[in-house]
């Protein structure tokens, strides 16, 4: 049998998971049904627009509980024991330069799960954190993306 993939993430980002989660299940499941229920009183559902639309709505709706309740199954919460105060690791939060001299832009590791750029999260697959992963403060690192590679000059891990 082949292992599910597993999901790191903060225990925040568990929490919000499980948030997301309940309200799919308690909110959005019954307000979806009842969009079906609506528009299935139209009558013919062959040419019924409103029924499609509700049933592809329940069917992304299942389809992310579904989602959420895998990683969950497989969440492996990461702690920070304090080993490695000056090394970049999933979980941390780090402050770079791009070189010569961009500006200092700080961005903490996560797990895919709950990676969210706006938020200043990003995901432990994501190039730049690849690059930065294991390094250390002072560290010079060339980061390789779609767009080409940059170096940038590690300046803080917490």
């Amino acid at each position: 049998m082949a292992t599910e993939k597993q999901y790191p993430m903060t225990k925040e980002g568990k929490e919000k998971i499980i948030k997301e989660l309940e309200y799919l299940k308690t909110v959005r499941r019954k307000e979806v049904v009842e969009k079906i229920k609506v528009a299935r009183s139209f009558g013919d559902l062959s040419e019924n627009s409103e029924y499609d639309s509700a049933k592809e709505e329940q069917a992304f709706v299942e389809g992310r509980i579904a989602l959420l309740e895998k990683m969950l199954r497989n969440a492996v919460i990461i702690e920070d024991n304090g080993d490695n105060v000056d090394t970049v690791t999933l979980g941390k939060t780090v402050t770079f330069v791009e070189l010569p001299d961009g500006e200092e832009e700080t961005y903490t590791i996560v797990g895919s799960a709950e990676a969210d750029p706006f938020e200043g999260k990003i995901s432990n697959d994501s190039p730049i954190a690849k690059s930065l992963l294991g390094k250390k403060i002072g560290d010079e690192v060339a980061v390789q993306t779609p767009g080409g590679e940059y170096n940038v000059k590690i300046i803080a891990v917490k």
